[in-house]
């Protein structure tokens, strides 16, 4: 029974009909300007149909009336269809399947219009009412009535019938070109990458400030009672951390909300040293090299540079813990070199380095066209990253 009720019920319904409504008052305004259409002859309904024709021609050359009628039909024919384009005609094409569809709308319109009008005299007419169009039924007393309810349900049907019509019209005109569909999969594409990018900036910033302010804490907790000023150092490091981190969790949060307040600043290899003392206040003794104007390197280039030096940090902090690290950065060959090497302890077990740190950092580097080596090396362990410089 609902589903007998649906086309009188749907709310999908009663939009189409506004849709086709406003196609019907575009020919009747088009029709009050076209001599000749002054009765209700079969001349003039053919008339009311033909005469938005030149109109309907000159608007679909209007690069924009492609936007402004997928936007209607979203509202009104196909509401939440994304496969109903928004994009100005770009091509003969576009402007060609835009006329077709601005023809059926109008069309469609002029034909609820006309049976609309027919229905409602010919119920007029049933209830023993004259009508412009047809004489007064000889339906004695109020028996007319159910047979004109019945028109009324009729024509609800019918409605909804061209609605449908007009739905499949504008799946079929209206639908987004391949060109346009390329761009929203590219677009597509492109926002899934930076939020991929985003989480593991996410990943290396939170996880070097966690690992950091583990070992700081730790080891405050030992010597607690016995050096107050290590203790103090410690906590001076754990608040370093956690205000960068903070800052890093802001900017992302900012970029993945697109608001329009300016960004923190994004960290880069100008920022060595305070990366180096962070991981020193954690225990490590860090021996740094830095070869070459690596601070002058274009933006990006620099700010992944410092993300890949801090991930191995991290990661020679997390597995291997408060031991010598030594750090090289250089300009060599036309790119850029990051060599991380440090001891393995000898309790280190054989799944060590088996995690997310090694796979992170080998898609920071290919995403610049760059390679990553990591594994033991002299009894040690060894993360050598190299990156293109662009010409």
């Amino acid at each position: 029974m609902h589903s007998v009720l649906r086309p009188a019920t749907s709310r999908t319904t009663w939009t189409r009909v506004l849709h086709l409504a406003i196609g019907l008052w575009v020919a009747a305004a088009c029709a009050m300007v076209w001599p000749g259409l002054e009765d209700t002859s079969p001349a003039t309904l053919a008339g009311l149909a033909l005469a938005p024709l030149p109109l309907l021609v000159l608007l679909a050359a209007v690069p924009v009336v492609r936007r402004s009628e997928g936007v209607q039909a979203r509202a009104l024919v196909l509401p939440g269809d994304d496969d109903v384009t928004v994009e100005p005609s770009r091509s003969w094409s576009d402007r060609a399947r835009l006329l077709a569809w601005l023809v059926v709308r109008v069309e469609l319109g002029v034909l609820a219009g006309q049976l609309t009008a027919v229905t409602v005299a010919a119920g007029w007419s049933l209830l023993g009412l004259p009508s412009a169009r047809w004489p007064a039924a000889s339906v004695p007393g109020w028996a007319g009535l159910p047979l004109a309810l019945l028109l009324v349900v009729a024509l609800v049907y019918a409605l909804a019938a061209l609605g449908g019509l007009l739905a499949a019209a504008a799946r079929h005109l209206l639908h987004p070109s391949a060109a346009e569909r390329l761009a929203a999969q590219r677009a597509r594409t492109e926002r899934l990458l930076e939020r991929t990018r985003l989480a593991a900036e996410l990943h290396d910033s939170i996880g070097h400030a966690l690992t950091v302010t583990l070992l700081q804490a730790g080891a405050a907790r030992e010597v607690a009672s016995r050096d107050p000023a290590f203790v103090d150092g410690a906590l001076r490091a754990i608040e370093d951390c956690a205000r960068q981190a903070t800052d890093d969790l802001e900017r992302v949060l900012g970029l993945l909300r697109d608001t329009t307040r300016p960004p923190v600043a994004t960290p880069t290899l100008a920022d060595l040293d305070r990366l180096v003392r962070s991981a020193e206040a954690a225990g490590a003794q860090v021996e740094l090299h830095v070869t070459g104007e690596v601070a002058d390197l274009p933006g990006q280039l620099s700010e992944e540079g410092y993300r890949i030096v801090q991930e191995a940090l991290t990661n020679a902090l997390r597995h291997a813990g408060p031991v010598p690290v030594r750090l090289q950065v250089e300009m060599h060959g036309g790119g850029l070199v990051v060599d991380v090497r440090n001891p393995i302890p000898a309790a280190l077990p054989a799944t060590a380095g088996t995690g997310s740190g090694v796979p992170g950092l080998q898609h920071r580097a290919a995403a610049l066209g760059g390679t990553v080596e990591a594994g033991r090396v002299d009894g040690g362990w060894r993360v050598a990253v190299r990156l293109p410089v662009p010409g």
